[in-house]
């Protein structure tokens, strides 16, 4: 089968939504590797793919145009970090995807700092809450945090790239600029921590 998909029935090639093939509860890495599906690496990955869901959530809540048109390119490069980390290092050449570099990276500082230009600035912590968008980008930076350190995690028995560690780091702050800058669109203030007495 060619590059561009046929119309032709002959060329359809149809994929049932369940293989059986994880029954026994392991899964496979891409390359063939077989693992337990509670290994630190598709929890990685697990991780990175409930962002990328979350993101879809906030979306749907209906964010500001700036702000979805972000989101856009980062569920797509979510996408590609979430490959690699299904990747052991021995084969990630056979992987055919541009992986992310450091531009990726510049280009969320680019957007965090031109977002929070447009923010006063913060005087106390901000308890997650405003908005239905801004509730779902929070909710999405939390588990953004947590793929990070799942990421972390791998790196202590697997070759990894430092850029997915960086990566889910700047998003995460990023997530947070956005939910802040939602809830200005909409009109919400941020709902600030302030410590009981006593």
């Amino acid at each position: 089968m060619g590059a561009h998909p046929r119309s032709d029935s002959r060329y359809i090639v149809v994929m049932k939504i369940y293989t059986k093939t994880g029954d026994d509860g392991k899964t496979g890495l891409f390359g063939g590797e077989r693992v337990r599906k509670d290994d630190a690496r598709v929890d990685a990955y697990g991780s990175v793919d409930e962002t990328n869901a979350l993101l879809g959530v906030a979306r749907s809540a209906g964010l500001s145009p700036t702000l979805d048109d972000i989101l856009i390119r980062v569920q797509a490069e979510l996408f590609v970090l979430g490959a690699e980390l299904a990747t052991p290092a021995s084969h990630r050449p056979r992987l055919k995807l541009p992986l992310l570099e450091g531009s990726h990276v510049a280009q969320l500082e680019s957007e965090i700092d031109r977002l929070e230009a447009e923010l006063p600035p913060l005087t106390s912590f901000v308890l997650p809450g405003g908005s239905a968008g801004s509730s779902a980008l929070h909710h999405a930076r939390t588990v953004c945090r947590r793929a990070e350190r799942a990421v972390v995690s791998v790196q202590q028995s697997a070759e990894l790239r430092g850029e997915l560690v960086i990566y889910l780091n700047r998003l995460s702050d990023l997530l947070f600029v956005m939910a802040r800058h939602q809830n200005q669109s909409d009109g919400v203030a941020d709902v600030p921590w302030a410590p009981r007495a006593g």
